[in-house]
């Protein structure tokens, strides 16, 4: 079979093919001899192929970005100096014929020393770290509304028909009304007197009989259990904003400005920002950015037919 040669443009590079317990690691360049070498993942054998490719002058590195094993070698990586590509193993599947990790690695490498590689954007330490925290918010304020879902139908259960006469079962006097039916007590006339607003579309009349349900011992301590979840929960966000506030507070200038787009809030600047980072130099343009995002439509054409992903 006839051998695939490319003009070299990478001087001394290095394939990592990267699996959960081993690295497979392939160098190649200018005056090293190619030479192909396991490690292990833990931090002492990532050190070590951190010191074996500064030992060889590597200036490239090259590794697939399948699941998150990649990111302790890039964390290890990162700081030497040398240029750390994580590319998409679409881009890079190996030819057909007997696949192992060494080929897979020499394959990489082989890519990179003639620079096919397109590496991927990764942001710099702090954005991803902000990035970890908002995006752990935000499932943690799902969580908080599949609770609030789990009270509605719990009360739905305890015959209470809040969500019959109310729009909206999370606003006040929903939920001191509620509140009253988790603390084990009924809710009378009087109760609904001191929440009551000419705002409601329901009569006081509709929410006494609406509270007027059959709650038993096991939905009060069901109620608690998740009411207690939820202020915890509550806790934990009210922590993570804090730490979000602290390390944007060198940008908070540029958070305001984006405060005066019209939709967007506090939170969504936060979240925007942790997302795409304020240094817009990294998108050749606003396609590019969107094609990023995965807000871009995709294109898939073949024999002038479009076709559409399943």
């Amino acid at each position: 079979m006839e051998q695939v040669t490319f003009n070299q443009v990478v001087s001394k590079g290095c394939g990592l093919d990267v699996h959960q317990k081993v690295v497979v690691a392939t160098i190649e360049g200018e005056g090293i001899r190619k030479e192909t070498r396991e490690f292990g993942t833990f931090t002492s054998s990532l050190t070590e192929l951190r010191d074996w490719l500064l030992g060889h002058g590597i200036t490239h590195v090259a590794m697939e970005s399948t699941g998150v094993y990649w990111k302790p070698v890039y964390h290890i990586l990162e700081p030497t100096g040398m240029k750390v590509w994580i590319v998409n193993a679409r881009h890079v599947k190996y030819v057909p014929g007997h696949k192992t990790d060494k080929k897979d690695s020499a394959w990489l490498c082989k890519l990179l020393l003639a620079g096919l590689l397109k590496p991927s954007y990764i942001p710099p330490r702090e954005q991803r770290e902000l990035r970890d925290l908002t995006r752990y918010r935000k499932k943690l304020i799902e969580n908080i509304s599949a609770n609030k879902n789990r009270i509605n139908r719990i009360l739905e259960d305890c015959n209470v028909k809040l969500s019959s006469v109310m729009s909206n079962t999370s606003g006040v006097v929903a939920t001191k009304l509620i509140d009253k039916l988790i603390d084990g007590k009924q809710v009378t006339m009087e109760d609904i007197d001191q929440v009551y607003h000419r705002k409601l579309q329901a009569t006081k009349e509709e929410l006494l009989e609406a509270c007027n349900g059959y709650t038993t011992e096991h939905h009060v301590f069901m109620l608690q259990t998740i009411r207690a979840d939820i202020a915890s929960i509550e806790s934990f966000i009210s922590k993570i904003d804090t730490r979000i506030k602290e390390m944007l507070a060198p940008y908070e200038n540029v958070c305001e400005l984006l405060k005066e787009v019209p939709g967007l809030n506090t939170k969504s600047v936060e979240d925007l920002v942790a997302e795409i980072g304020l240094d817009m130099s990294v998108f050749p343009n606003e396609k590019h950015l969107c094609s990023w995002a995965g807000i871009a439509p995709g294109n898939n054409e073949s024999a002038g037919k479009k076709k559409v992903d399943a």
